[in-house]
């Protein structure tokens, strides 16, 4: 028989991954970070109040890290084995929340790229498909880890009208088939120009629903945020291993 107690501040249990949510209206499609039925396990969000893609992405506004640091507490009070979000920008605060809660904080699908680097060979570089490109810079590979950040060739999806719309301007149509095409078309065009590269990450949150007509596209192995979210759930509920011997 299991002993139960009340975990302090919890209004529901059960929760693998908690989500820090940008306070934006973007239609989240299945696929989506921000869609619960993305995932084969229960998750639970919190919008950081008034944190806007402006202040995060444009301005960068550093200022709001209380703020961001007291909505992923509120993800640990609800007993959540991870803290992810929904904006590959947001390798802006991942120092800080990882250092104000006790479990693993996962901000950034970036997080990613110093297992990308190290996986491989010195001729080889890692594509990344970005929401926006000229936001994008240097720094933020290297507050990910990365030790080499020009392994890295980027294309941003800024100047596709179906991307950019629903997920930039937060237009209220997402066009899923378009995005699709120019995301596809965005993939190819990366690789025609730097064939030397290999793994490809998805920065934005909102890119996961095309990651396997990329993968169909390019045969290369495509990472994003559900690849991160996954790894971590994994990793915190094992389960025993059946088979013969």
């Amino acid at each position: 028989m299991t002993v139960y107690t009340v975990r302090r501040n919890a209004e529901s249990y059960g929760h693998a991954i908690g989500i820090l949510l940008v306070d934006c209206r973007t239609p989240f499609i299945p696929g989506d970070v921000g869609n619960a039925s993305t995932y084969p396990f229960p998750v639970i969000y919190r919008t950081i109040p008034d944190f806007t893609l402006t202040k995060l992405i444009d301005e960068r506004d550093k200022s709001e890290t209380p703020k961001v640091v007291a909505t992923a507490r509120e993800l640990e009070a609800m007993g959540v084995r991870a803290i992810a979000s929904d904006c590959g920008y947001m390798i802006h605060f991942q120092a800080e929340v990882a250092a104000a809660v006790e479990v693993p904080a996962i901000l950034s699908s970036l997080i990613q790229l110093p297992m990308l680097e190290r996986s491989i060979g010195p001729d080889r570089r890692i594509g990344l498909i970005c929401a926006n490109k000229s936001r994008l810079t240097p720094d933020m590979l290297l507050l990910a880890g990365m030790n080499d950040p020009d392994r890295v060739v980027i294309r941003g999806m800024e100047h596709s009208k179906a991307f950019r719309s629903p997920i930039l301007d937060e237009e209220p149509l997402l066009d899923d088939a378009m995005i699709e095409k120019d995301i596809t078309a965005t993939a190819l065009e990366l690789l025609s120009a730097h064939p030397e590269v290999g793994p490809i990450l998805l920065e934005c949150s909102n890119m996961p629903p095309y990651a396997r007509a990329l993968q169909q596209a390019t045969g290369r192995p495509i990472f994003d945020f559900t690849t991160l979210i996954g790894l971590y759930q994994a990793a915190s509920f094992r389960k025993p291993f059946v088979g013969f011997y």
